[in-house]
């Protein structure tokens, strides 16, 4: 039987304290123990189902880990409290000084960033590639490559990873395969395709209501156990830990996501078929023209759709400009950063998420300056929905 995430999900959820539908919220930051001994195999790890302190696991962040690596279908699972601390962290607990990184070209601006900007303090090199291009990856492999670094579907040109041919490469050379699912939770399952880690912006889509910043790794228990580790461990000395109430909300608003996924590919899918039946050129992997579609339908949880991510080209950053403060204007959604929230948001990729990225990296990502993303919300009536937006296009 084929794996399926969301009824992995469902298997994983249990009665919280005094038998509440669900968990209750952790308010401690410390917890005690019976005597000096039990404390000691604690901090040695060497006792089970206790809690030292907060920064390390609590009862709150413990149970969504459990969920999220129920999902993913892997051993265990780590949340931070955003989802550049899950990238960077990965990153920085698998890659030491005179290391190398190949990575994709074109990925979310912050993650482009880190690597391009940062990594270098610590004499971490990385090539960036079109990790669509598997003998471009191939060829950028080094001896000292210790990670390959992509997006399932990548930001902002929705482009579509082939993960079991990247898995079957590195895994030749034993070198770890990171992916991050942050466009297409339910969608795809990397892990299940032959990725080594996944990692999330949980502010996106699985939480959906963009109301916190939060991150999630998924892996097996040795790699989540060394981040934790009390000595060594990136997130443990680090610090980017979630928040135990949002980790509760984010619990909670999990177990809507399936439904969540489904309404926001359908009205996606119906936008990209109605920009094209108007001229409109539109960007969505669901189209059958589209040449990233039959990738992404071989490797794809067909039942949760192609994604609520689309992308249109205004040709210039200006045009582009004037019509997203239409739409704004006249209700289709907001002008705003982020995406997997109910009401549609859409940017301007080059000038914003995508900025980070030099102009000259953008061209090579075939990155149009009047390239508008929008992150399709859970309109009811779709149909309006695009009337407005195609009355904004022709004001334009």
């Amino acid at each position: 039987m084929k794996f399926n995430p969301a009824i992995a999900l469902e298997r994983v959820h249990h009665l919280g304290e005094h038998n509440g539908v669900n968990q209750a919220v952790n308010d401690s930051a410390t917890f005690a123990f019976e005597n000096g001994e039990a404390m000691t195999a604690c901090f040695h790890g060497e006792l089970e189902g206790a809690f030292l302190y907060s920064r390390h696991w609590n009862p709150s962040t413990y149970s969504l880990a459990k969920a999220l690596a129920a999902m993913e279908n892997t051993e265990a699972a780590w949340v931070t409290g955003s989802g550049m601390a899950a990238i960077t962290n990965v990153i920085l607990q698998l890659c030491s000084a005179g290391d190398h990184i190949v990575a994709s070209r074109t990925v979310y601006g912050g993650s482009y960033a880190f690597m391009k900007n940062y990594l270098p303090k610590f004499n971490i090199e990385v090539t960036f590639v079109d990790t669509t291009n598997l003998a471009e990856v191939e060829n950028a492999l080094q001896k000292n490559t210790k990670m390959v670094y992509t997006e399932t579907m990548n930001n902002p040109m929705l482009q579509i990873a082939d993960i079991p041919s990247l898995s079957k490469l590195t895994k030749q050379q034993n070198i770890k395969l990171v992916v991050d699912n942050t466009f297409t939770p339910l969608i795809f399952s990397p892990a299940v395709l032959g990725a080594d880690i996944v990692v999330y912006s949980m502010t996106k889509f699985i939480n959906g209501k963009n109301d916190t910043t939060a991150g999630a790794i998924c892996a097996n228990e040795e790699f989540i156990n060394s981040l934790l580790d009390l000595n060594d461990g990136t997130s443990m000395l680090l610090g980017g830990v979630l928040d135990s109430y949002r980790a509760s909300n984010i619990q909670k608003n999990l177990y809507t996501l399936p439904i969540r996924m489904k309404q926001h590919s359908n009205n996606a899918a119906y936008l990209s078929k109605r920009f094209n039946d108007m001229g409109l050129k539109s960007i969505y992997p669901g189209l059958e023209d589209n040449p990233y579609h039959q990738i992404m339908k071989d490797t794809m949880n067909e039942k949760y759709g192609f994604g609520g991510m689309i992308a249109i080209d205004l040709n210039t950053a200006e045009r582009a400009s004037k019509f997203m403060a239409m739409m704004q204007e006249e209700g289709v959604g907001y002008l705003a950063v982020s995406l997997g929230y109910f009401r549609t948001l859409f940017s301007n990729s080059g000038k914003s998420t995508s900025s980070e990225v030099p102009e000259e990296d953008q061209k090579k990502m075939g990155l149009s300056e009047g390239l508008v993303r929008f992150s399709v919300g859970l309109d009811e009536d779709i149909e309006d929905t695009f009337q407005t937006i195609e009355k904004c296009f022709k004001a334009v």
